[in-house]
């Protein structure tokens, strides 16, 4: 994630809505991938959600011949929960929080996505529903529509489901991480042959795709977790279905992305870090032969990834110094590495190298 500046030189970060230095109002243009002053007849306005509810903090046109006034983000909403309780909108601005972050890391790596309507290939949809008033809901993707469930917004409801599915970490960032790759599996990857050479780079990397779902799911559940888990899978959920382990293997490279550019951003270099570098074998970086290079080289993937592991550990000691649990509870293997190195081509190839759509 960068930083930005207000016109008065302050800093300012993502979330920012108000400059605290001279008190302008601000917002991020998703277009222009800045912050900009709203309001004072210019040529920007607070998007609608924000101005109503105070849960969005991007910015769109201020020509009232475009409508309601809803950014790209809001737009993307299918349903949203019941306004007319309080919890429900407190909860729901956690939610809108964590998907514009997911969403500006998408549009960063250059992958394009739109609003519903108009039959674009790009559109991604958002049903945000508490099980509260739908109990049977879950969390998911289908047919370029997300599901999250609001009750993952309450810290207490997200913590208690973490410890019972022995998970290392769970955010509401993270589910909608997961739940993109879901979406750009189906999208990008789902219509092409079988023996297409990104499939056929999936299936050396993450095995068969084409294992029963279902079924895989329900073993995963009734055995509990797979010993030894660690030296394959990024995570025990990764291990109950190749889908799922793509997902959990994409949600941890938009995180490392977003992690490392927010380090950057501040001005804090990896690379001078006072830790040896972790040491990963060379074949860590290779693609699976039937694939051909594509975009940057294994080694700047690796130099990439060394940063990221060299930072882990940092932010983990940080965060025992504040008496708070590890922030990265994760070791990446070498298989984990080389799944990453092909989430990492993935992107150059959907982000830059004719996605198609």
């Amino acid at each position: 994630m960068q930083h930005f500046h207000c016109e008065c030189g302050n800093l300012l970060f993502f979330g920012s809505s108000v400059c605290l230095k001279c008190g302008a109002e601000v917002g991020y243009d998703p277009q222009a991938g800045e912050m900009v002053t709203l309001g004072g007849g210019g040529f920007y306005k607070r998007c609608w959600n924000g101005t109503q509810y105070g849960v969005c903090n991007w910015a769109v046109s201020s020509d009232p011949a475009l409508g309601l006034g809803l950014c790209l983000a809001c737009q993307m909403n299918r349903v949203i929960p019941d306004l007319r309780v309080d919890r429900n909108r407190m909860l729901w601005g956690r939610m809108e929080q964590a998907k514009r972050r997911m969403i500006y890391t998408l549009m960063r790596l250059g992958i394009r996505v739109s609003a519903p309507g108009g039959g674009r290939r790009d559109s991604l949809a958002f049903d945000i529903i508490s099980t509260v008033a739908n109990p049977d809901v879950t969390t998911g993707h289908l047919n370029g529509v997300i599901t999250v469930n609001l009750e993952e917004a309450d810290d207490t409801y997200r913590q208690i489901n973490r410890q019972q599915l022995g998970e290392n970490s769970r955010t509401l960032l993270g589910h909608f991480r997961h739940e993109s790759a879901h979406y750009l599996w189906q999208r990008f990857l789902s219509n092409l042959n079988w023996d297409d050479p990104l499939r056929l780079a999936f299936r050396a990397r993450f095995g068969d795709e084409w294992l029963d779902y279902a079924t895989a799911l329900k073993t995963h559940y009734d055995r509990g977790l797979v010993k030894g888990w660690e030296q394959r899978y990024i995570s025990a959920y990764a291990a109950s279905h190749p889908w799922e382990d793509w997902a959990e293997t994409w949600a941890h490279y938009l995180q490392i992305v977003d992690g490392l550019e927010t380090c950057e951003s501040l001005g804090i270099d990896v690379r001078h870090l006072a830790l040896p570098l972790v040491m990963l074998p060379g074949e860590a970086g290779t693609l699976p032969e039937m694939l051909p290079q594509v975009g940057t080289l294994d080694g700047s993937f690796l130099a990439w990834l060394q940063r990221w592991m060299c930072l882990s550990p940092v932010l983990n000691e940080i965060s025992h110094s504040l008496g708070e649990q590890p922030l990265y509870p994760f070791v990446i293997s070498v298989p984990v590495a080389q799944k990453l190195r092909l989430a990492h081509h993935f992107a150059q190839v959907w982000g830059g190298f004719g996605a198609g759509v």
